[in-house]
């Protein structure tokens, strides 16, 4: 057979072997019959590239098999979600990588405090200014290792952890100061966005790449949050064991268990979202489908309560709803989440798949998280025209300027795609093309701001 063929259905073999409900012979008998077809339609005068796409058309989607033989063979499914099994299908070594960083990463969090760093009141700031850098930079490290990636994007990858480190460490924030804050909140989108390079590794130009990251991002915090529920859990229990024999675990469970588990737990997430894609795959596009719909019914009610309350009539106190502060945070990370949803939506999406109700929806949810960035920056300027600027206010506005363009884009390439005016690919390409505005904003907000403001 043709030897480009040949490299692709090797591709496809071991991607079609990651399905955790299709074992090795099922592999191999579904690789059977597409050589077969294969081999019917170059008989009729294809070309084999094309008979190879023809035919894995004809073979099915893998999502759809993997339900099949899940429905016919649902004990091995739950066999292949046992730690031992999976290293007949990832290779026994990633787990032992996974581990080594995982350790690593706990024994980095706690390295301040044998240096007399303590989690207490006094040593807050080094932690809110190294708490996105300590594990992160283990993540980047088990994704360098792990997948190979060319010197060049290696070097920019580390270069990026140690700039980041040097400002945070090196700028002279005030005590409990908001540029400190700001900083390190947005230092961790920085740097998560650099663990996307060593993610994607070398394809980091690549809009499918890129796609890619955003949906391990999505699998990556569903288990990273049932890591925290059974953490939680474990604490709760050390807790109430201990205290019943008479012993108080508080300092251990808040000084050591907590945070070592939770650092360990960014690398085990990210092992987990690798080792079994196949599996979180059914439950991740289920969370958008169950959330997006009550979503949208929140911004239509949020909509419709500004509205109501008059919310950007001035008052004694200012803006009336939208104009209260805590509220303005909270909306924002509404949007923020309505945004998740989009962008995770969107990557576990059938590309070639017609626009259908649930695309409308996502337009609905979109035109009204538009319109909620609306009042809410209106509500801004409002505030600082009122009580003058500060790096929360400023940092809050630019946040909300680049989420409205990026909704007025998604609304309307959205809007063309259900009236079957535009391409789905075109959607997504705009979402992957905007990933380095985030990371522009949010590395100027870590590295202008600071100085900008004093350092206050």
């Amino acid at each position: 057979m043709d030897p480009q063929v040949e490299s692709q259905i090797t591709a496809w073999r071991e991607f079609a072997a990651r399905r955790a409900a299709i074992g090795a012979v099922d592999v191999a008998e579904l690789e059977g019959h597409l050589r077969d077809q294969i081999d019917v339609l170059v008989e009729t005068g294809l070309d084999p590239d094309e008979a190879f796409l023809v035919a894995i058309r004809r073979l099915g989607r893998l999502d759809d098999l993997s339900r099949e033989y899940a429905r016919e063979h649902s004990d091995r499914l739950w066999k292949q979600l046992v730690l031992a099994d999976t290293t007949a299908v990832r290779g026994p070594s990633r787990l032992i990588w996974a581990l080594g960083f995982a350790v690593c990463a706990a024994v980095a969090i706690k390295i301040p405090a044998l240096l007399g760093v303590g989690m207490d009141a006094a040593g807050s700031g080094f932690y809110v200014r190294n708490a996105a850098l300590l594990p992160l930079s283990f993540l980047a490290l088990f994704f360098l290792v792990r997948r190979g990636t060319r010197p060049v994007t290696a070097t920019v990858t580390l270069a990026a952890f140690a700039v980041a480190a040097v400002v945070m460490n090196s700028y002279p924030f005030a005590a409990e100061g908001a540029t400190q804050l700001l900083a390190g909140l947005h230092v961790f989108v920085v740097l998560w966005l650099v663990v996307g390079l060593a993610y994607v590794g070398d394809r980091w130009r690549s809009g499918p790449a890129r796609m890619d990251f955003i949906r391990f991002t999505g699998e990556w915090l569903v288990y990273l949050a049932l890591i925290g529920l059974g953490g939680g859990v474990l604490a709760g229990i050390t807790i109430g064991v201990f205290a019943a024999i008479g012993l108080d675990p508080g300092v251990f469970v808040a000084q050591w268990l907590l945070p070592c588990g939770a650092a360990g737990a960014v690398v085990v997430a990210a092992w987990l979202v690798e080792a079994k894609q196949s599996v979180i795959e059914n439950i991740a596009p289920v969370l958008t489908k169950v959330f997006t719909p009550l979503f949208t019914a929140l911004l239509l009610a949020l909509i419709v309560a500004g509205l109501i309350q008059r919310s950007l009539v001035p008052t004694d106190r200012g803006p009336a709803v939208f104009g209260e502060r805590d509220l303005l945070i909270i909306f924002d990370v509404v949007l923020l989440v309505v945004l998740g949803l989009l962008l995770y939506s969107l990557s576990a999406r059938v590309p070639d798949a017609p626009a259908g109700w649930f695309d409308r929806l996502q337009l609905v949810m979109v035109v009204a998280a538009l319109v909620v960035d609306l009042l809410v920056l209106v509500a801004m300027i409002g505030r600082i025209g009122a009580y003058g600027a500060s790096p929360n206010k400023l940092a809050s506005l630019g946040l909300n300027l680049i989420l409205l363009a990026n909704l007025a884009g998604a609304a309307w390439l959205q809007l063309r795609f259900v009236r079957h005016r535009g391409r789905f690919a075109t959607l997504e390409n705009w979402q992957t093309a905007y990933v380095p505005v985030y990371l522009a904003w949010a590395a100027a907000v870590v590295i202008v701001f600071p100085p900008a403001f004093s350092w206050i």
